[in-house]
């Protein structure tokens, strides 16, 4: 009776596991696009310049 309760909980545990990586994307990202650049650039080393 355990080895089947064991069995039972490991095919549970992989078959959540099988559904989050493989299952519709929760995240909730704004969908904004590309944001335009609006800081400042680094400055250039002497060497490069």
């Amino acid at each position: 009776m355990n080895i089947n309760k064991m069995l039972e909980n490991m095919m549970q545990y992989f078959t959540e596991a099988f559904t989050r990586i493989f299952g519709p994307s929760t995240d909730e990202y704004p969908e904004v696009g590309v944001q335009p650049f609006e800081g400042e650039p680094n400055a250039v080393k002497p060497d490069e310049a």
